[in-house]
């Protein structure tokens, strides 16, 4: 079935290159003739890249077949762009809108039916594809439309990496779907940057393009946003909310606010016999009076400083508890397995050993303290920490550091394809195994920029300047 999809994906390539000489269906070739050098080359890679996914989607089915049927209307969409593009001049900004709907409607669909199936075993598969999906809109995109199909793509790898981890040995058909759709990125950078290297290239002769001249746009679009609502009513100032003396108290304000100067003659004139700066003895009348800034006070007593906790090393079940150290420079765990894990908590300037492989280790509230293991198969997981050192000697795959200041990770020429992921953290830095045994350090950066490209956010770290 698998094979016979990528055969059917292929023909109906090959039936909109016949439809293009022949001027039929949709969009016409310049002239009648075929269809131009940069159609030709896209629907190679749709024959192609895109085949061999949809081949590979549809033998993983559920909810991975039904992204990649609309995958496969977003690539259609594009090509019906690039059609019109090769026969017409660009139009203007608002008049390329509806010719770009189609193209709109599919990148929302697969973000919408992402969201609505978060419950699904093929999460991480539907989420590679939500987050870069956003890639069809290229065509939108310059002057750079080859590094924006990067970016996308880019944000994919995080879930395209726990595919990846997740089938290792078990199914090769979900890393070789994870490597199809990537390839179909890599394919259109090139593509974009042989034809389209500044923005889509449109034609310098014919005529504009205009709604008239664009594909029939597919059903199921969302209706467009409801007009505003009428604005509140003028407030009422004459009515009060605050029983029936509201109105007349606020008569009586608005009333002295009027009298402009006037407004100080009911005041009664204080002699310097009844102000109390000047009359020590009326001050303890009535209670005491403060003219100045509130005297000092003891602080209050400090609270009896928490009993010290017994340090811990001990394996409970399948984990391996080690809390409450205090320079303890010799930490270490031996006898481990793969299904064990490792949870530290509270644990300061010390050094912990890992050895083996296990499933995870997690360091919590933890100052001024080294980690060293062997081999981690699931993740290490830093949290509420300050000033850590972490050292791989074998692989981990993933290393997430959190709400985390100051984190020196030394990587292992094994672990070079670990992914760091941080979040509310700074002074991270990573140290990367040369030829000769040093090590460069590298930081990770605590600094993005955000911007809005007509589609989507896009966040890009920036350097901290100074």
């Amino acid at each position: 079935m698998a094979e016979l999809a990528g055969l059917v994906a292929r023909l109906e390539v090959a039936v909109g290159r016949l439809e293009g000489m022949s001027g039929g269906g949709g969009a016409v070739a310049p002239a009648g003739g075929p269809v131009s050098k940069f159609v030709e080359e896209y629907d190679d890679i749709v024959s192609g890249a895109v085949a061999q996914y949809l081949s590979l989607s549809q033998k993983i089915g559920g909810d991975v077949q039904k992204h990649a049927d609309m995958m496969k209307q977003g690539f259609a969409a594009v090509r019906q762009v690039l059609l019109l593009a090769s026969s017409h001049q660009k139009p203007s900004d608002s008049a390329l809108g509806p010719l770009l709907q189609p193209v709109s409607k599919v990148v929302t669909q697969v973000q919408n039916f992402r969201e609505s199936n978060r419950t699904s075993v093929l999460f991480n598969h539907l989420s590679a594809v939500s987050e870069s999906v956003g890639a069809l809109g290229w065509i939108t995109v310059a002057p750079k439309p080859g590094p924006y199909v990067k970016e996308m793509t880019d944000a994919a790898m995080f879930y395209t990496n726990r595919v990846l981890k997740d089938y290792k040995d078990k199914d090769k058909t979900h890393t070789e779907w994870v490597k199809a759709y990537l390839s179909i990125w890599t394919e259109m950078q090139n593509y974009i940057k042989k034809h389209h290297t500044t923005g889509l290239a449109w034609s310098k002769t014919g005529p504009v393009a205009s709604a008239s001249s664009a594909p029939p746009a597919t059903s199921g679009g969302c209706p467009p946003p409801p007009p505003p609502g009428p604005p509140p009513p003028a407030l009422d100032l004459s009515t009060g909310g605050g029983g029936d003396s509201g109105a007349d108290n606020r008569n009586a304000l608005f009333a002295s606010i009027n009298k402009g100067a006037d407004i100080t003659k009911g005041l009664k004139h204080v002699s310097d016999d009844q102000k109390t700066h000047k009359n020590p003895n009326l001050r303890g009348v009535g209670g005491p009076v403060r003219s100045g800034p509130k005297p000092f006070s003891p602080a209050p007593k400090a609270a009896a400083p928490a009993q010290a906790l017994p340090p811990v090393l001990e394996l409970d079940g399948k984990k391996w508890k080690v809390e409450n150290h205090e320079n303890a420079q010799n930490l270490m765990i031996s006898d481990t397995e793969l299904k064990q894990v490792v949870y530290a908590f509270k644990c300061n300037k010390s050094t912990l050993q890992v050895k083996g492989k296990i499933n995870s280790i997690t360091l919590d509230n933890c100052k001024k303290m080294g980690l060293v293991f062997d081999d981690v198969v699931g993740i290490v997981e830093v949290i509420n920490c300050r000033d850590l050192k972490i050292q791989v000697i074998g692989k981990v795959p993933t290393i997430s550091i959190n709400k985390t200041d100051g984190c020196h990770v030394y990587l292992s020429k094994d672990s070079l394809s670990c992914e760091i992921i941080s979040a509310k953290s700074s002074e991270m830095n990573v140290l990367v195994p040369n030829k000769d045994g040093e090590f460069t350090e590298m930081p990770v950066p605590e600094q993005f920029k955000t911007i809005w490209d007509g589609h989507k956010l896009v966040t890009t770290a920036t350097e901290i300047a100074g």
